[in-house]
């Protein structure tokens, strides 16, 4: 294997209980990792990969989440966007209603 079809990342970046801004380990993001890489890994879906990332600056907006080659940012907020993620691993069919409004 050279690669990967699909890599996505998840923020499951922590900040202290002081800090001033947001963070997606506080809304359950590696639980939601953890979920979507074991529903991956029990449909069989091949040649993906499913991991937590440090802090991908948009904490603010959701639990921040990335996937790779399309470079497509989703907003998660809660197991029941599983499914519709691992469509998007599966075939590549981006959910409309998870994709993130990033600034430029």
């Amino acid at each position: 294997m050279t690669g990967f079809e699909r890599h996505m990342f998840i923020c499951s970046h922590e900040r202290g209980p002081d800090a001033i801004r947001e963070c997606c380990a506080n809304k359950n993001s590696l639980a939601i990792m953890k979920a979507i890489k074991s529903a991956a890994k029990a449909e069989g879906i091949p040649n993906i990969r499913v991991q937590k990332s440090g802090c991908l600056s948009q904490c603010e907006l959701g639990i921040s989440c990335v996937v790779y080659p399309e470079g497509v940012w989703d907003r998660l907020t809660g197991m029941d966007n599983v499914t519709d993620l691992l469509e998007h691993l599966r075939s590549g069919k981006v959910a409309e209603n998870l994709l993130m409004e990033l600034e430029v």
